[in-house]
């Protein structure tokens, strides 16, 4: 009977201790809104100081960036698959699944990346213009981002590995990445919209 106290005593401990983390990275996500809506008005003011340079339509293929917004969206659903199984206790088809989405999150990165050094090598850096100036730092922070969730999921990948039952705390990490990845998702169809799109139209 007092075994039983203790145990539920801990579990309600530890449900009390870790509910906190979850809320304390909807507040850390709140401070990146701040900081990408600050970009996304640096990029407002700029978007039109070319400096004699070419425009967004002259650079921006929509194409790449079409398969580059594909990939990401894609890779939230994935997510969301792997969110299901984890709950479902299923750590197989949740190592799966965060192995598909780490896949398409790099593919999404390659491209960026890709991307940036044509634009480099055809003179169009961040140095050419504040209008390039702009989209470089707005879309470079949210690759970095990007890059981030990419190896906080390979670390949640090798520390389920060999388990059987998820943890509270473990599920409340794994809970986390999926707000980080969510949130990257709807940044970036702000950027697909406003930057790539708008700059084209």
């Amino acid at each position: 009977m007092a075994h039983d106290i203790t145990a539920d005593a801990a579990h309600a401990h530890e449900e009390h201790h870790e509910s906190p983390v979850v809320f304390g990275f909807w507040l850390y996500l709140m401070t990146d809104c701040i900081i990408f809506g600050t970009l996304f008005a640096v990029f407002a003011v700029m978007r039109n100081q070319f400096a004699g340079g070419p425009t967004g339509k002259d650079i921006f293929d929509l194409n790449g960036v079409g398969i580059e917004t594909a990939l990401l969206l894609l890779s939230s659903i994935t997510y969301g698959f792997g969110m299901i199984s984890a709950h479902q206790n299923k750590l197989g088809a949740l190592r799966g699944w965060l192995g598909v989405t780490f896949i398409l999150g790099l593919g999404f990165l390659f491209m960026e990346l890709r991307e940036f050094s044509h634009m480099v090598a055809e003179g169009n850096g961040p140095d050419r213009s504040a209008f390039l100036s702009a989209f470089f730092t707005l879309v470079g922070t949210h690759g970095l981002h990007v890059t981030c969730g990419l190896l906080w999921m390979a670390v949640l990948i090798v520390q389920t590995g060999g388990k059987t039952v998820l943890s509270e705390r473990m599920t409340n990490k794994l809970t986390c990445l999926s707000l980080f990845w969510h949130f990257l998702d709807i940044v970036w169809i702000c950027v697909f919209t406003f930057v790539y799109l708008m700059s084209v139209i």
